[in-house]
Protein backbone atom coordinates (compact mmCIF):
# COMPACT_ATOMS: atom_id res chain seq x y z
CA UNK A 1 0.00 0.00 0.00
CA UNK A 2 1.21 3.24 -0.99
CA UNK A 3 -1.16 5.24 1.76
CA UNK A 4 1.31 7.15 4.15
CA UNK A 5 -0.43 7.82 8.11
CA UNK A 6 -1.59 11.04 9.33
CA UNK A 7 0.97 10.99 11.88
CA UNK A 8 4.06 10.36 9.49
CA UNK A 9 2.27 12.99 7.12
CA UNK A 10 2.52 15.81 9.32
CA UNK A 11 6.45 14.34 10.18
CA UNK A 12 6.54 15.12 6.53
CA UNK A 13 5.32 18.50 6.49
CA UNK A 14 7.78 19.62 9.17
CA UNK A 15 11.00 17.83 7.22
CA UNK A 16 9.53 19.50 4.20
CA UNK A 17 9.20 22.97 5.49
CA UNK A 18 12.64 22.44 7.07
CA UNK A 19 14.17 21.54 3.93
CA UNK A 20 12.20 24.41 1.71
CA UNK A 21 13.70 26.97 4.80
CA UNK A 22 17.14 25.93 3.81
CA UNK A 23 17.32 26.26 -0.23
CA UNK A 24 19.15 29.92 -1.13
CA UNK A 25 17.22 32.99 -2.76
CA UNK A 26 18.75 31.88 -6.66
CA UNK A 27 16.60 28.57 -5.99
CA UNK A 28 14.15 30.37 -4.15
CA UNK A 29 13.34 32.79 -7.04
CA UNK A 30 14.13 30.15 -10.17
CA UNK A 31 10.99 27.82 -8.47
CA UNK A 32 8.80 30.11 -7.35
CA UNK A 33 8.98 32.29 -10.62
CA UNK A 34 8.01 28.77 -12.35
CA UNK A 35 5.08 28.28 -10.07
CA UNK A 36 3.79 31.90 -10.51
CA UNK A 37 3.93 30.96 -14.46
CA UNK A 38 2.52 27.25 -14.09
CA UNK A 39 -0.52 28.71 -11.90
CA UNK A 40 -1.21 31.68 -14.28
CA UNK A 41 -1.02 28.85 -17.19
CA UNK A 42 -3.44 26.72 -15.11
CA UNK A 43 -5.68 29.95 -14.52
CA UNK A 44 -6.17 30.76 -18.54
CA UNK A 45 -6.74 26.91 -19.33
CA UNK A 46 -9.27 27.04 -16.62
CA UNK A 47 -10.96 30.43 -18.31
CA UNK A 48 -10.71 28.50 -21.53
CA UNK A 49 -12.18 25.70 -20.69
CA UNK A 50 -15.03 26.95 -19.25
CA UNK A 51 -15.88 29.54 -21.92
CA UNK A 52 -15.35 26.62 -24.75
CA UNK A 53 -18.15 24.44 -22.78
CA UNK A 54 -20.27 27.21 -21.13
CA UNK A 55 -19.88 25.04 -17.94
CA UNK A 56 -17.57 26.93 -15.23
CA UNK A 57 -17.35 23.23 -13.38
CA UNK A 58 -15.39 21.92 -16.29
CA UNK A 59 -12.55 25.32 -14.96
CA UNK A 60 -12.48 24.29 -11.85
CA UNK A 61 -11.93 20.60 -13.24
CA UNK A 62 -8.86 21.38 -15.14
CA UNK A 63 -7.51 23.70 -12.94
CA UNK A 64 -5.31 21.61 -10.72
CA UNK A 65 -3.12 20.73 -13.46
CA UNK A 66 -0.61 23.51 -13.34
CA UNK A 67 -1.06 22.69 -9.04
CA UNK A 68 0.13 19.24 -9.70
CA UNK A 69 2.93 20.33 -12.18
CA UNK A 70 4.18 22.72 -9.39
CA UNK A 71 4.28 19.66 -6.30
CA UNK A 72 5.47 16.87 -8.56
CA UNK A 73 8.81 19.30 -9.97
CA UNK A 74 9.16 20.62 -6.06
CA UNK A 75 8.65 24.08 -7.24
CA UNK A 76 7.84 27.00 -4.13
CA UNK A 77 4.53 27.67 -4.07
CA UNK A 78 4.18 30.74 -1.38
CA UNK A 79 0.78 29.95 -0.39
CA UNK A 80 1.86 25.99 0.56
CA UNK A 81 4.60 26.93 2.52
CA UNK A 82 2.56 29.37 5.09
CA UNK A 83 1.79 26.00 6.66
CA UNK A 84 4.74 24.06 5.85
CA UNK A 85 7.42 26.63 7.14
CA UNK A 86 6.08 27.75 11.01
CA UNK A 87 5.71 24.13 11.87
CA UNK A 88 9.70 23.67 10.85
CA UNK A 89 10.04 26.80 13.20
CA UNK A 90 8.19 25.16 15.62
CA UNK A 91 10.24 22.36 15.73
CA UNK A 92 13.53 24.35 16.00
CA UNK A 93 14.40 23.39 12.36
CA UNK A 94 14.16 26.81 10.95
CA UNK A 95 14.76 30.32 12.53
CA UNK A 96 11.97 32.48 12.34
CA UNK A 97 14.51 35.38 10.20
CA UNK A 98 15.08 32.59 7.69
CA UNK A 99 11.30 31.54 7.68
CA UNK A 100 10.66 35.13 6.78
CA UNK A 101 13.11 35.90 4.04
CA UNK A 102 12.55 32.55 1.91
CA UNK A 103 8.30 33.58 2.13
CA UNK A 104 9.77 37.25 0.93
CA UNK A 105 11.65 35.55 -2.17
CA UNK A 106 9.09 33.12 -2.90
CA UNK A 107 6.62 35.59 -3.41
CA UNK A 108 8.47 37.66 -5.50
CA UNK A 109 9.70 34.67 -7.38
CA UNK A 110 5.89 33.99 -7.67
CA UNK A 111 5.02 37.61 -8.79
CA UNK A 112 7.91 37.81 -11.40
CA UNK A 113 6.44 34.11 -12.66
CA UNK A 114 2.72 35.52 -12.92
CA UNK A 115 4.01 38.98 -14.50
CA UNK A 116 5.66 37.14 -17.22
CA UNK A 117 3.10 34.91 -18.19
CA UNK A 118 0.45 37.00 -17.87
CA UNK A 119 2.93 40.08 -20.19
CA UNK A 120 3.38 36.69 -22.89
CA UNK A 121 -0.39 35.53 -22.95
CA UNK A 122 -1.46 39.21 -23.34
CA UNK A 123 0.68 39.32 -26.69
CA UNK A 124 -0.77 35.60 -27.62
CA UNK A 125 -4.38 36.96 -27.35
CA UNK A 126 -4.16 40.36 -29.07
CA UNK A 127 -1.65 39.36 -31.73
CA UNK A 128 0.66 41.84 -29.32
CA UNK A 129 -1.44 44.30 -29.70
CA UNK A 130 -2.90 44.60 -33.04
CA UNK A 131 -5.84 42.31 -32.80
CA UNK A 132 -9.42 43.09 -30.74
CA UNK A 133 -9.74 41.24 -27.49
CA UNK A 134 -11.12 37.60 -27.87
CA UNK A 135 -13.63 36.43 -25.53
CA UNK A 136 -11.03 35.32 -23.39
CA UNK A 137 -9.46 38.52 -22.90
CA UNK A 138 -12.42 40.19 -22.03
CA UNK A 139 -13.72 37.66 -19.58
CA UNK A 140 -10.14 38.43 -17.94
CA UNK A 141 -11.07 41.90 -17.72
CA UNK A 142 -13.97 41.41 -16.47
CA UNK A 143 -12.36 38.77 -13.42
CA UNK A 144 -9.74 41.85 -12.52
CA UNK A 145 -12.46 44.12 -12.19
CA UNK A 146 -14.60 41.91 -10.11
CA UNK A 147 -11.63 41.09 -7.73
CA UNK A 148 -11.02 44.58 -7.09
CA UNK A 149 -13.37 47.11 -7.84
CA UNK A 150 -16.18 44.68 -7.14
CA UNK A 151 -14.98 44.56 -3.61
CA UNK A 152 -14.32 48.12 -3.44
CA UNK A 153 -17.89 49.55 -3.79
CA UNK A 154 -18.53 47.28 -0.36
CA UNK A 155 -16.00 49.03 0.98
CA UNK A 156 -15.29 47.61 4.70
CA UNK A 157 -17.76 44.28 4.19
CA UNK A 158 -15.91 44.08 0.59
CA UNK A 159 -12.42 43.53 2.85
CA UNK A 160 -13.73 41.58 4.89
CA UNK A 161 -15.54 39.14 2.47
CA UNK A 162 -12.05 39.38 0.41
CA UNK A 163 -10.06 38.27 3.44
CA UNK A 164 -12.58 35.40 4.47
CA UNK A 165 -12.36 34.18 1.13
CA UNK A 166 -8.96 33.82 0.98
CA UNK A 167 -8.58 32.07 4.26
CA UNK A 168 -10.88 29.02 2.52
CA UNK A 169 -8.89 29.50 -0.06
CA UNK A 170 -5.75 28.63 1.54
CA UNK A 171 -6.78 26.27 4.05
CA UNK A 172 -7.89 23.85 0.46
CA UNK A 173 -4.68 24.97 -1.51
CA UNK A 174 -2.77 23.91 1.60
CA UNK A 175 -4.16 20.47 2.16
CA UNK A 176 -3.57 20.17 -1.54
CA UNK A 177 -0.19 20.31 -0.51
CA UNK A 178 -0.50 17.85 2.47
CA UNK A 179 -2.76 15.23 0.97
CA UNK A 180 -0.28 15.21 -1.81
CA UNK A 181 2.32 13.75 1.21
CA UNK A 182 -0.11 11.05 1.87
CA UNK A 183 0.90 8.97 -0.99
CA UNK A 184 4.41 7.38 -2.36
CA UNK A 185 3.18 6.83 -5.75
CA UNK A 186 2.86 9.51 -8.48
CA UNK A 187 -0.94 8.99 -9.22
CA UNK A 188 -1.70 9.02 -5.28
CA UNK A 189 0.14 12.50 -5.08
CA UNK A 190 -1.80 13.99 -8.57
CA UNK A 191 -5.17 12.40 -6.97
CA UNK A 192 -4.43 13.73 -3.49
CA UNK A 193 -3.37 17.28 -4.74
CA UNK A 194 -6.30 17.49 -7.11
CA UNK A 195 -9.07 16.66 -4.83
CA UNK A 196 -8.48 20.21 -2.73
CA UNK A 197 -7.28 22.61 -5.56
CA UNK A 198 -10.66 21.67 -7.25
CA UNK A 199 -12.91 22.31 -4.31
CA UNK A 200 -11.03 26.16 -3.90
CA UNK A 201 -11.33 27.23 -7.63
CA UNK A 202 -14.77 25.82 -8.21
CA UNK A 203 -16.11 28.05 -5.14
CA UNK A 204 -14.26 31.26 -6.46
CA UNK A 205 -11.96 31.58 -3.28
CA UNK A 206 -9.47 34.00 -3.52
CA UNK A 207 -5.77 32.79 -3.98
CA UNK A 208 -3.07 35.70 -4.02
CA UNK A 209 -0.86 33.80 -6.27
CA UNK A 210 -3.28 33.45 -8.96
CA UNK A 211 -4.29 37.00 -8.53
CA UNK A 212 -1.02 38.06 -8.76
CA UNK A 213 -1.64 36.83 -12.80
CA UNK A 214 -5.40 37.44 -13.82
CA UNK A 215 -5.73 40.76 -12.42
CA UNK A 216 -2.62 42.80 -14.18
CA UNK A 217 -3.19 40.76 -17.15
CA UNK A 218 -6.82 42.20 -16.95
CA UNK A 219 -4.92 45.73 -16.53
CA UNK A 220 -3.17 45.14 -19.33
CA UNK A 221 -6.17 44.42 -21.79
CA UNK A 222 -7.53 47.74 -20.35
CA UNK A 223 -9.31 46.55 -17.30
CA UNK A 224 -10.10 49.85 -15.27
CA UNK A 225 -7.90 49.17 -12.33
CA UNK A 226 -5.17 50.49 -11.25
CA UNK A 227 -2.01 49.34 -9.41
CA UNK A 228 -3.45 50.64 -6.19
CA UNK A 229 -6.93 49.23 -6.51
CA UNK A 230 -5.13 45.69 -7.31
CA UNK A 231 -2.77 45.70 -4.02
CA UNK A 232 -5.27 47.17 -1.69
CA UNK A 233 -8.31 45.22 -2.25
CA UNK A 234 -6.99 42.37 -3.49
CA UNK A 235 -3.24 41.40 -3.33
CA UNK A 236 -2.93 42.61 0.30
CA UNK A 237 -6.37 41.20 2.53
CA UNK A 238 -5.70 38.21 0.24
CA UNK A 239 -2.16 37.81 0.88
CA UNK A 240 -3.02 38.11 4.69
CA UNK A 241 -5.95 35.51 4.50
CA UNK A 242 -3.45 33.18 2.98
CA UNK A 243 -1.27 33.22 6.10
CA UNK A 244 -4.61 32.63 8.17
CA UNK A 245 -5.92 29.84 6.09
CA UNK A 246 -2.44 28.09 5.67
CA UNK A 247 -1.33 28.73 9.25
CA UNK A 248 -4.07 27.77 11.60
CA UNK A 249 -6.31 25.95 9.24
CA UNK A 250 -4.27 23.08 8.21
CA UNK A 251 -0.94 23.31 9.57
CA UNK A 252 -1.15 24.65 13.19
CA UNK A 253 -4.48 21.87 13.29
CA UNK A 254 -3.25 18.91 11.80
CA UNK A 255 0.34 19.22 14.11
CA UNK A 256 -1.85 19.94 17.16
CA UNK A 257 -3.69 16.67 16.51
CA UNK A 258 -1.14 14.68 14.94
CA UNK A 259 2.22 15.78 16.62
CA UNK A 260 4.04 12.53 18.38
CA UNK A 261 3.35 13.03 22.45
CA UNK A 262 3.97 11.14 25.48
CA UNK A 263 1.31 8.48 26.84
CA UNK A 264 -1.40 9.77 29.04
CA UNK A 265 -0.53 8.17 32.50
CA UNK A 266 -3.60 8.09 35.14
CA UNK A 267 -1.96 9.26 38.09
CA UNK A 268 -3.98 8.64 40.69
CA UNK A 269 -4.58 5.00 39.92
CA UNK A 270 -1.22 3.36 40.77
CA UNK A 271 -0.63 0.05 39.46
CA UNK A 272 -2.29 0.97 35.91
CA UNK A 273 -0.35 0.30 32.41
CA UNK A 274 -0.45 3.50 30.54
CA UNK A 275 -3.21 4.34 28.65
CA UNK A 276 -2.47 3.21 24.73
CA UNK A 277 -2.55 5.47 21.51
CA UNK A 278 -5.25 4.90 19.33
CA UNK A 279 -4.41 2.90 16.50
CA UNK A 280 -4.57 4.81 13.18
Amino acid sequence: MDSIKPADIVKSMIALGAAKGALPPRDLLIRGGLSGALLGCATSLAITGSLQTGIPLVGALIFPAGFIMIILLGLELATGSFALLPLAWKEGRLGGGRMLANLGWVLLGNLIGSLCYALLLVGALTMCGQAPLNEIALKIVAIAETKTLGYEKFGAAGLATVFIKAILCNWMVCLGVVMALASSSTVGKIVGAWLPIFVFFAQGFEHSIVNMFVIPAGMMLGAKVTVADWWLWNEIPVTLGNVVGGLLFTGAALYLTHVPRQPVREASRPGLAPLAEPAM
